[in-house]
């Protein structure tokens, strides 16, 4: 069989033609095609507000500078995500504040979340892990007995949901990224959702400059003098990037399917193999399947992804515990051992191809090579010689 790319996208005939649309017309920053695709991802969302961005990383900054969390504010997150996370939460001025997390799911600890709670805290940013919910009910009603704010990164659950509480549901804002590898992929972007208006006007107006009126406004309004009447970035998304996004909001359910129909099949083929562990899936829970994860041990994961790159297949590692990388540990002082079940999980995961054009054949051959992978470390190990104590 030929390689086996770690993700393809599925864009097609559809996107090809909406995009038409957005180039046959005169606007292709922030303008209606942007408006379109906010009203139906929140209608599929059930949340009344959304603001297109140019990604989740805006998204979350933007969100925490609008609820007014900057300098000497703390924001108590996971250490298991992508480090943009926490790096959204230095932009904004103020400190990440991480918890450990579960051993067996890598999501944030609820029942660790309390504990990490000073008078500076001001919010808690929970990450969906893999595409799993963490504990919403209980991360909403510590926020509710301590007064603070909670901003969800969802960028990999869009169709979760868990106890049948929805990513947004109990959150001030929960925010999305539509990069490459993404269920909704515009190649870059992402987008925040709330239900609260005022909250959302904010958003608005700090996507763009702090500008009174953008560009869209003015193409259809006629030309007025506009004002800046905040400190604003550059995060708006632009009608390019939802046209590409619109169709596929008509494939969210039926990819979704495709996606857990993978996941099955692996787990019939790996679910025993020797040495590797697969994250639980919560009870009462619908999966996002974003990724397909497991966890290797004895320290054989980087040796196992240079053996699947050998055999021509695509994998990753979402993610190492951010707090080790080299801008954190200097910036903070963390060292190894801080966060056990993060590091444990950082050090162990591998990340395997799941996308709806993956055939069967495929994941057939992903799980097959990745089990005789297994077996053969597993068999190496029992072989080598062993030191046996005296005492």
């Amino acid at each position: 069989m030929d390689g086996v790319p770690f993700y393809e996208h599925d864009l097609g005939q559809a996107e090809l033609d909406e995009l038409a649309k957005v180039l046959a017309g005169p606007i292709l920053t922030t303008g209606e095609t942007v408006q379109r695709f906010e009203q139906r991802f929140g209608d599929y969302l059930a949340i009344d507000h959304v603001v297109g961005l140019s990604s989740c990383t805006g998204a979350l900054h933007l969100a925490l500078t609008a609820l007014e969390i900057g300098p000497e504010d703390e924001v108590i997150t996971t250490p298991m995500t992508f480090v943009a996370t926490a790096t959204a939460i230095m932009q904004a001025g103020a400190t990440p504040v991480f918890v450990d997390v579960e051993p067996t799911t890598g999501n944030i600890d609820a029942s660790r979340i309390e504990a990490a709670v000073t008078e500076r805290t001001r919010a808690i940013m929970p990450v969906h892990l893999y595409g799993q919910m963490c504990d919403m009910p209980a991360i909403r009603g510590i926020a509710d007995r301590h007064g603070l704010v909670v901003i969800e990164d969802a960028a990999h659950a869009v169709e979760a949901s868990r106890g049948g509480v929805r990513p947004g549901e109990l959150a001030d804002a929960v925010c999305f990224s539509f990069y490459a590898t993404k269920s909704l992929t515009s190649g870059e972007g992402g987008a925040l959702a709330t239900g609260d208006a005022g909250l959302a006007r904010r958003i608005r107006l700090l996507r763009l400059h702090g500008m009174s009126e953008g560009g869209f406004d003015r193409a259809r309004d006629g030309y007025r003098h506009w004002d800046v009447v905040a400190l604003g970035w550059k995060y708006n998304m632009d009608n390019i990037q939802a046209a590409l996004l619109l169709p596929q909001l008509d494939r969210l359910g039926p990819n979704h399917d495709r996606r857990c129909e993978l996941a099955g099949l692996y787990d019939a083929m790996l679910s025993d193999a020797p040495g590797l562990a697969l994250p639980d899936v919560y009870p009462n829970s619908r999966h996002a399947r974003h990724l397909y994860t497991v966890w290797i041990d004895g320290g054989r994961r980087d040796e196992l992804i240079e053996a699947l790159k050998q055999a021509g297949i695509g994998a990753t590692v979402n993610y190492r515990a951010i707090h080790l990388l080299s801008y954190l540990r200097s910036r903070f002082g963390f060292a190894p051992g801080r966060f056990p079940n993060a590091e444990r999980i950082g050090d162990a995961t591998i990340s395997l191809p799941l996308y709806p054009r993956l055939s069967n054949e495929q994941c057939e051959h992903v799980a097959g090579t990745m089990r005789r992978l297994c077996y053969t470390a597993h068999s190496r190990a029992d072989a080598s010689p062993r030191i046996i104590s005296s005492r």
